[in-house]
């Protein structure tokens, strides 16, 4: 049997960058042999030349990084900033210990796994910066190595973006230094931190996503599949490392929204059961399976951390009673009619408190008080903390009948000045709009209803028991319906500082949760601590995975929107692009050395300024096709608005929801936006020296018409002018080197590398 040849034909070839169509002739032998691959062969020598030189830098460029990254990474032998916070918690993996956190557990998990890798028995508690790691006999160069590690696998992925995106060796050489030799990125990605995972994860994602747009002529092949999962699921890793993933995954999802939206078009022809098709596949990939990735590191989180530890007290009585060794579990009592006992406010850790002075009859801004006896919350232990547990209602003179129950209405008698707690409609002294608090005289009858509170415990059915420790509540007003509550704001000197407390109107506030501390008599002179049978020790409760997981996102997210105290380093988002000012890590006075965080000033320039030029770019081009112009080849418009882009997309998505924090703002947030904006750099550079890129980057598909290949190449004056950005970039992160090492420098030598006088450095020398 003989094989006829094919007819040979000719076609003209779409370029899905829109480049104008050139004529192509080929057999349809040679068309099912390009299918094959799934990558096309390089056509000749020079395709095989850039490949080549294309590993070589990139591979030069790693080494350099981690050069660069792990030099005197010993140094200081000290805990240096948040070190502080996620050193401590490494330890609490080993030890598994259960802590809070606000951020997601991934990244401090693997920190945990290297330190434990290297032989950290979790004995050192990271307690405060300066603390010596030596003398404790702390692995902490291999703990910090892991991080420097992540941090210099960075930079050839931010360069594999680049080529894979189309752009010519040199201007992906050149996004990539930008972070290779960045002083921000060296100095939080040698440190243990956790933006070194959280900025990898991040740029592997946008990788995977720009590879998985090449295949997407191939739908549904096994490489698109590959590509779209490998998308969700470092998606996930980003979220997994702090919340500022999510902003990752807006990044992406708009790209995904568009690449729908044109697939919706009716001149494409495709049927609505194709699109959905499209529609869900990418729900499965990019939403579905990176849920139940960032599912499974809390399931880890959870199952590791299993004794009881700091983070008891952030969680609620069910969950830390989930716990192995939790106090809850070992002291928790049934709280009675007539005991004294001793309430903390669940938040603030401060003691409902009452003493003999009153309120001012006139506040600073003018408002009248009722002159009652002050009701405070007060840090320390002390007899004005004592409140006795009074009923409303007849109670047996023993038994089970005088247990105080969920839902029970009840009086608190404050012991030392022998008053009821008490609030009415009288304003707070610093929340006018919340009721003030104070205490009655008990034989005042005409103000008994105004002395009654409900029990309200967290979490209970009906008829259940109220109980120290574990039974956390809010006692809501029975006329007004008002809950008490404090917050850390203190009272003027004639409250002594005290904390303010007041009658919070809003019931579903979760700041207004109470937990008694301690129960101090019974009221009848009996051992009240032995006054139940003996029972054995508390087993570990369960509580379903699910129900744990969104207790502790909640908490989470309440907990990081509430760091809204002031830091001498802090910093708005405005300041963020242009380096305007820094964080100081460490200080050693001893020797004049200090670490200060901070971007290598003009490879920030260079991005700021890039980001404004390409957003001129697409202005002046949106006028002058308005007005019939066409400036810019369809081509390289379309890898401009495509590319350059979602570059830009991801920039703006990883900074300005930071103008809508209240939290507490670092420098170091804007790390995720700086990779954006090296990216949108190196695309406007090669815009204006060679206004050309790769074609074709995406792969075929059966329908697609081919093209021949373009390929960009810089010429003597593209690579001078690469060449001396290289060098702006090299030298300014060498002036600022022992800035970020920590080397031993003279006040002279401070003042010269503070570049800006924003920055706050230690050891400047007085200026003449």
């Amino acid at each position: 049997m003989s094989l006829a040849p094919r007819k040979r034909r000719t076609e003209r070839e779409a370029s899905p960058s829109g480049l104008p169509q050139t004529v192509r002739t080929y057999s349809g032998l040679e068309e099912e042999e390009k299918r094959r691959s799934p990558r096309p062969s390089p056509p000749d020598s020079s395709i095989r030349n850039e490949y080549f030189l294309s590993w070589i830098v990139g591979t030069t460029l790693t080494i350099i990084a981690f050069i660069i990254r792990f030099w005197r990474i010993g140094h200081p032998t000290q805990v240096v900033f948040d070190e502080v916070h996620f050193g401590s918690f490494a330890s609490h993996y080993i030890r598994r210990e259960y802590y809070f956190d606000v951020h997601p557990p991934l990244a401090k998990m693997l920190n945990g796994l290297a330190a434990w890798f290297v032989g950290f028995n979790g004995d050192f508690g990271f307690e405060q910066i300066g603390d010596d790691y030596i003398s404790n006999n702390v692995p902490y160069v291999g703990m910090r190595s892991f991080c420097a590690i992540m941090g210099s696998i960075t930079v050839p992925v931010v360069f594999g973006i680049m080529r894979e995106s189309g752009y010519p060796v040199g201007i992906a050489l050149l996004s990539a230094a930008l972070i290779a030799f960045d002083n921000g990125h060296i100095t939080q990605t040698r440190l243990i931190l956790l933006d070194a995972a959280l900025v990898l994860f991040m740029s592997l994602s946008l990788f995977s996503y720009v590879k998985f747009h090449q295949y997407r002529y191939q739908e549904f092949t096994k490489w698109w599949w590959f590509w779209l999962l490998s998308t969700g699921s470092w998606l996930a890793c980003t979220l997994g490392c702090k919340m500022v993933g999510l902003f990752t995954f807006a990044s992406v999802g708009a790209a995904v929204l568009w690449d729908l939206w044109n697939i919706l078009d009716i001149k494409r022809g495709h049927s609505m059961a194709y699109i959905w098709k499209h529609f869900f596949y990418r729900a499965v990939g990019l939403i579905i399976v990176p849920f139940i990735l960032y599912l499974s590191f809390f399931w880890v989180h959870f199952k590791v951390l299993k004794y009881s530890g700091p983070g008891d007290t952030f969680m609620s009585p069910a969950f830390q009673e989930t716990l192995a060794g939790n106090e809850l579990l070992l002291n928790a009592q049934e709280i009675r009619y007539f005991d004294t006992v001793t309430m903390k406010h669940k938040d603030t850790k401060q003691f409902l408190h009452s003493h003999a002075d009153h309120y001012p009859l006139r506040y600073e801004d003018g408002r009248i008080s009722s002159q009652g006896q002050q009701v405070t919350c007060y840090p320390h232990n002390d007899t004005n903390n004592h409140w006795q547990i009074l009923p409303t209602k007849e109670i047996p003179e023993s038994g089970r009948g005088r247990v105080v129950r969920h839902n029970d209405v009840i009086q608190l008698k404050h012991i030392v000045t022998d008053t009821l707690l008490l609030t009415h409609d009288v304003a707070s002294p610093l929340m006018p709009t919340n009721q003030e608090f104070t205490t009655v005289a008990e034989d005042d009858e005409s103000r008994r209803n105004d002395t009654m509170f409900k029990v309200v415990i967290t979490d209970a059915h009906d008829g259940e028991p109220w109980r120290s420790l574990s039974g956390h509540f809010k006692l809501v007003h029975v006329p007004t319906k008002v809950v008490l509550w404090t917050h850390p704001t203190a009272l003027p000197e004639w409250a002594y500082g005290q904390q303010e407390v007041n009658g919070n109107k809003n019931q579903q506030d979760r700041t207004t949760s109470w937990f008694v501390e301690d129960i101090i008599a019974d009221g009848t002179g009996n051992d009240f601590k032995n006054r139940t049978t003996h029972v054995e020790p508390k087993q570990v409760k369960k509580v379903s995975f699910i129900k744990k997981f969104f207790e502790l996102q909640i908490l989470m997210l309440q907990h990081n929107a509430g760091l809204t105290s002031s830091h001498p380093y802090a910093s708005t988002p405005i300041e963020w692009p242009f380096c305007l000012s820094g964080i100081s890590f460490w200080t050693n006075s001893d020797t004049n050395q200090q670490i200060y965080m901070i971007g290598n000033l003009l490879g920030w320039w260079i991005c700021a300024i890039s980001l404004s030029v390409f957003v001129g770019i697409i202005a002046a081009d949106m006028l002058a096709r308005r007005r019939g112009l066409d400036p810019i080849e369809d081509g390289i418009r379309n890898r401009l608005y495509r590319n350059t882009g979602f570059f830009l997309g991801s920039w703006a998505f990883h900074y300005f929801p930071f103008y809508l924090m209240q939290r507490q703002r670092f420098l170091h947030h804007y790390l995720p936006a700086h990779l954006a904006s090296a990216l949108v750099a190196g695309s406007v550079i090669n815009f204006i020296l060679i206004e050309i890129v790769n074609y074709p980057i995406s792969f075929p598909g059966l329908k697609t018409r081919l093209r021949p290949s373009i390929r960009a190449k810089l010429n003597k004056i593209s690579w001078s002018v690469i060449f001396g950005l290289l060098a702006i970039i090299i030298g300014c992160w060498l002036w600022l080197a022992p800035l970020t090492y920590g080397s031993t420098l003279t006040g002279e030598q401070v003042n010269r590398r503070k570049l800006l006088s924003s920055w706050t450095l230690h050891f400047e020398a007085k200026r003449q």
